[in-house]
């Protein structure tokens, strides 16, 4: 049984057409055993990626595939990475339920254009960081 309702399928296909215009991977990190949110996690990113020839899917066992897991930094399951022509360090934990949802489908956005909406002011303060930050955003869901 599918997560989407079919009226937000067809809303995310016209989007996905209209604004994907380069391939975005979807790197899912799971584990059957103890992941009480994997499955569902699991069949949100599966739904989204099938609503676009421009989004793949690739599952990683968190516990098997120690070098995807080293690679990319998957310290917690579920975790997915959202990566266009390079890692831009995009990554959710958990489910990406209610309104991360939304922040999710905003990311595919953005990577796949190769950069984001951020204002002119913001993009600038960004350039003149010195040294990597490491910036988590955590919610609940309510």
């Amino acid at each position: 049984m599918p997560l989407l309702k079919d009226k937000d399928r067809e809303y995310l296909k016209g989007e996905f057409t209209r604004w994907l215009t380069s391939p975005v991977k979807l790197l899912f990190f799971t584990q059957t055993l103890e992941c009480p949110t994997c499955e569902l996690a699991r069949q949100i990113y599966e739904e989204v990626a099938s609503l676009s020839d421009q989004i793949s899917l690739t599952k990683y066992n968190f516990v098997v595939d120690k070098e995807q897991v080293d690679e990319y930094r998957a310290d917690k399951i579920p975790a997915l990475v959202v990566e266009g022509a390079r890692d831009y360090g995009i990554r959710f934990y958990g489910l990406p339920s209610g309104y991360e949802f939304t922040s999710l489908i905003e990311d595919i956005f953005d990577v796949a254009a190769g950069s984001t909406r951020l204002a002119k002011e913001t993009k600038e303060a960004l350039a003149r960081l010195t040294k990597p930050v490491h910036l988590q955003v955590f919610v609940t869901p309510t």
